[in-house]
């Protein structure tokens, strides 16, 4: 038994190299999954990071805050009179108003149209229209917008005795612009900006006594 035992023959080399190659294979394998774990979590981790910094510059930075409009002045440009107090019927009388509007995001503000209108008392004395222009973004955009009004219509209210004997016209206005702020070609936000004004003119000096805004933005 013992001769036999002696004479059994070894295992075959190509065994044991086929051995050897599952192992390196595994340990190659093992190396790839490793290395393919430790990717994957850093491209995530980037990922996650410019998300939370885009996050942050969406609610810090690129947040879109609403523009400020702003009456700096109305100048009266145009006013016959008779007798130095009251105005001439069939004549015009203008109204130049210097409006301001304020970009504070860092995107440009586009805005369309804009509409004045002029109240005496409630009724509409006239109207004006501006052009489309563009704030630049943290900057200020002016216009001037004149405003025609048809005296006669100032003539005919029955409040006009007793303004012209205390040489004041108690006046209002409303302006509007349209417009919209576009962030990096993505977010978009439309918005109106409204003013109403309150205004007291001397007809003697024909300057503005008196002015109170008050300002609105809806989207």
């Amino acid at each position: 038994m013992v001769e036999r035992d002696q004479a059994r023959p070894l295992a075959p080399a190509t065994d044991r190299w086929s051995s050897d190659n599952d192992e390196a294979a595994l340990h190659i394998q093992k190396l790839r999954r490793k290395r393919c774990v430790k990717w994957c979590g850093c491209v995530a981790a980037l990922l996650l990071i410019q998300a939370v910094v885009i996050l942050i510059l969406i609610f810090t930075v690129f947040r879109v805050k609403d523009p400020v409009i702003k009456m700096n002045g109305i100048t009266v440009t145009k006013l016959e009179l008779i007798n130095g107090t009251i105005p001439k019927p069939g004549t015009n009388m203008s109204l130049t108003a210097d409006i301001s509007v304020k970009n504070p995001n860092v995107a440009s503000f586009k805005y369309k149209n804009t509409t004045t209108a002029l109240f005496y008392h409630g009724k509409v004395v006239g109207e004006a229209r501006g052009p489309p222009g563009q704030a630049k973004p943290r900057r200020t955009s002016r216009m001037n917008i004149t405003v025609d009004i048809i005296t006669d219509q100032l003539l005919s209210n029955p409040n006009l005795a007793a303004d012209v004997k205390s040489e004041l016209l108690s006046m209002s206005s409303y302006s509007r612009i349209p417009g919209r702020v576009k962030m990096m070609g993505i977010i978009k936000k439309h918005v109106v900006v409204k003013m109403n004004c309150t205004l007291t003119v001397n007809i003697t000096s024909q300057a503005i006594q008196s002015q109170k805004c008050k300002r609105k933005v809806s989207l």
